[in-house]
């Protein structure tokens, strides 16, 4: 039997559901457990809005950060673009930060993977070494040619601005 968050994610448009989850809160944990899961259809509809209804190191997601980086391994890449925009809101805890460091560059390294998903898992690795410079090293490693030729050019350029404002902030 479909719930009714369910059945909102299936048959509303965003700003519907946004509303839904706005006028029922005790909702969200629901919404959250449905993202990390494998229930589709609705998982991936509910990391996506997630995103769109968080605010920035949101409370009540503090407490699903470690689920939620184990879960992204498991699944397609448009899902985990959004667990990785929803982590990319998040204040991340030193001890997650090598796992989630780790989980991104192997995301990034998978060359097939969708620019989005890359890109997405690209913007976390420059977070946590914005936070720890002596990975910079490994950001400069990763923009390698043979990481970007699978990219489109509007992916590429995104990389090389972010790539080039990182070792400004690093060497100032």
């Amino acid at each position: 039997m479909e719930t009714p968050l369910e059945h909102i994610l299936t048959s509303s448009y965003k700003a519907d559901m946004i509303a839904y989850l706005d006028a029922h809160p005790k909702d969200f944990e629901e919404a959250i457990n449905l993202a990390i899961s494998n229930k589709q259809p609705y998982a991936w509809r509910a990391a996506w809005l997630l995103w769109s209804c968080m605010a920035v190191n949101d409370a009540r997601i503090k407490g699903y950060i470690k689920k939620i980086i184990d879960s992204i391994t498991a699944k397609n890449d448009g899902h985990q673009r959004e667990l990785l925009k929803i982590l990319l809101e998040m204040e991340i805890k030193e001890e997650y930060e090598g796992l989630l460091f780790n989980l991104c560059v192997s995301v990034w390294e998978t060359i097939n993977k969708k620019p989005s998903v890359r890109l997405t898992a690209f913007k976390m690795l420059v977070k946590i070494a914005k936070k720890h410079p002596e990975l910079s090293h490994e950001i400069i490693f990763l923009t390698q040619n043979h990481y970007l030729d699978s990219l489109s050019p509007a992916v590429k350029k995104a990389v090389s601005k972010m790539k080039k404002e990182f070792t400004l902030q690093m060497n100032n």
